[in-house]
C-alpha cells in the first residue's frame, strides 16, 4: 500500500500540468479569428500605400492627360483593395508613379546670359579653341537680344529661360553642337566648361555600344522591369527641364548596321528641334518637352553617323595641339591642377624650360593632352615622394636628372 499510495502520489502532479498545460493552449487555438485580424491589418496597409501614391501625384503638377491616367490606375488599386483582392500590379503602378513624379515638369534652372562671364569662365578652364568659345558667346548674345525684345513687348519674365525654345525654333539657328576630334582634344571638359558659363545643370549619357534604342526611348510598361531611357533618366537626375546633355560618342553606338540605323533614328527625333518638343519615351508613353535642353554631341569622327542627322547639327571640329599650345597648357593649367590634387605646393617644385620638349613629346606627336598629363603626374608623385623623404626643396627637375623623375621608356629618355 505504502507503493501504490507513493504511485498515486507521483502520478497526480504530471496529470494535472498536462491538464493545466491543454487548458493554457485552448485559448490559444483561434485560427479563424487571427486570419481576420491579419487580413484587415494587411487591407489597412495596403489602402495606405495607395493613398501616399495618391497624395505624391496631386503634390506634382503633372501634365492634365497623365494626372489623369496615374490617377485611374489608384483607382482601380483602391477598388481592389476593398473587395480584398491584392495584386501585383501594385508595384508596377507605383514605379510608374515614382518615374513620373519625379520629371521635373516646369523646373529650370536660370540662364546666365553675360557674356563676359562666359568667357572668363572659358578662358580659365581652356587655353585655345577660339572657334568654339566664339559660337557659344554668339550664341548668348542672340539668347540675350531675344530676352529683351521678348521682355519689352509681351511684358514676360526676362530670366531668359525660355529663350533657349524661341532659339531653337528653326533648324538655321538650332544650337546642336557636334565637337568631332582625337581624343583627349578637350571635346567633353569644354562641353563642362559651356554648362558653368551659362549656370546650367550638366550630365554625360554615354552611347558607345548601347546594346538597343530602348536604351534611348525606354521601354513599355507591359514588359518586365521596364524602365524610362536615358533622355528622360537625364532630366530626372539634373532635376531641371532645360540641362545640357552631352550624348557622347556617338559614332561608337553600335557596329551592328541594322541596330545603328534604328539608333540614328532615334536621335533624329531627339535632337531635332522642329520634333523634340514632343518626345515620347516609350515607358512614360506621354510627350515631354525637350527643346529646352542644350544637347552637344561629341565623336572621334564622321563616318558611321547618318546623312540626316548630320544635316541637324553643327560640326565644330577639334584640331591637334601644337607643341607650343600644349606648353602653355601644361604650364598655366594641367600643372597648377596636378599639384593640388596630389598636394604639392608650386614652390616646391622648378622644372627647367629645356625639360618641358621632354614631357611634351616623349613618344612622338599626341593630338591630345593626356599623355602629358601623365608624364605631369608621375614626375609630381615623384617629387612629394622626394619631399618626404627630407631632399632640398624646391625639387630642381633638370635635362640631366629627368629620368628619375619620369618613366625611363618614354620617348627620348628610352
Amino acid at each position: 500500500m505504502p507503493q501504490n499510495q507513493s504511485n498515486e502520489i507521483n502520478l497526480s502532479p504530471s496529470t494535472s500540468a498536462q491538464q493545466q498545460n491543454v487548458q493554457n493552449q485552448a485559448p490559444t487555438i483561434q485560427p479563424r479569428g487571427n486570419k481576420r485580424q491579419s487580413s484587415s491589418t494587411r487591407g489597412d496597409d495596403f489602402i495606405k500605400e495607395i493613398q501616399v501614391l495618391e497624395d505624391k501625384v496631386l503634390s506634382v503638377p503633372l501634365p492634365k492627360e497623365l494626372m489623369q491616367r496615374a490617377m485611374r490606375s489608384i483607382d482601380r488599386l483602391r477598388i481592389m483593395a476593398k473587395r480584398g483582392s491584392y495584386t501585383g500590379d501594385f508595384e508596377t503602378i507605383e514605379k510608374y508613379v515614382y518615374w513620373i513624379t519625379s520629371i521635373p515638369w516646369g523646373k529650370t534652372t536660370k540662364d546666365n546670359l553675360n557674356i563676359s562671364n562666359a568667357k572668363q569662365e572659358m578662358d580659365s578652364s581652356h587655353y585655345g579653341l577660339e572657334t568654339v568659345k566664339q559660337l557659344i558667346l554668339d550664341y548668348l548674345a542672340v539668347m540675350q537680344l531675344r530676352r529683351g525684345d521678348q521682355s519689352q513687348s509681351e511684358g514676360v519674365d526676362n530670366s531668359g529661360v525660355d529663350q533657349m525654345a524661341v532659339a531653337r525654333g528653326s533648324s538655321a539657328n538650332a544650337p546642336v553642337m557636334l565637337f568631332v576630334g582625337l581624343q583627349g582634344v578637350g571635346k567633353t571638359s569644354i562641353a563642362k566648361s559651356i554648362a558653368r558659363a551659362m549656370g546650367r545643370k550638366f550630365i554625360r549619357v554615354s552611347l558607345g555600344a548601347i546594346g538597343s534604342v530602348q536604351m534611348l526611348r525606354g521601354q513599355s510598361r507591359a514588359l518586365a522591369d521596364s524602365e524610362p531611357g536615358q533622355i528622360i533618366k537625364a532630366l530626372v537626375r539634373t532635376e531641371s527641364m532645360n540641362p545640357i546633355i552631352l550624348l557622347d560618342e556617338i559614332d561608337k553606338a553600335s557596329g551592328n548596321k541594322a541596330l545603328l540605323s534604328d539608333i540614328m533614328a532615334a536621335l533624329l527625333e531627339i535632337l531635332d528641334p522642329e520634333q523634340n518638343s514632343t518626345f515620347v519615351d516609350h515607358y512614360i508613353d506621354y510627350p515631354v518637352n525637350l527643346s529646352k535642353v542644350f544637347f552637344i554631341c561629341t565623336a572621334n569622327n564622321l563616318g558611321t553617323i547618318s546623312t540626316a542627322l548630320l544635316d541637324r547639327m553643327e560640326v565644330i571640329r577639334f584640331t591637334s595641339y601644337s607643341d607650343e599650345e600644349k606648353e602653355v597648357i601644361a604650364k598655366n593649367y594641367s600643372l597648377p591642377k596636378i599639384l593640388e590634387n596630389m598636394g604639392v605646393d608650386q614652390s616646391q617644385l622648378v622644372i627647367n624650360e629645356d625639360v618641358w620638349p621632354i614631357l611634351i613629346r616623349p613618344v612622338g606627336f599626341d593630338a591630345g593632352l593626356r599623355q602629358l598629363e601623365r608624364n605631369l603626374s608621375t614626375l609630381v608623385r615623384r617629387v612629394a615622394r622626394r619631399i618626404l623623404e627630407g631632399a632640398e626643396v624646391p625639387v630642381h627637375v633638370t635635362r640631366e636628372n629627368v629620368r628619375e623623375f619620369v618613366l625611363p621608356d618614354q620617348g627620348p629618355l628610352s
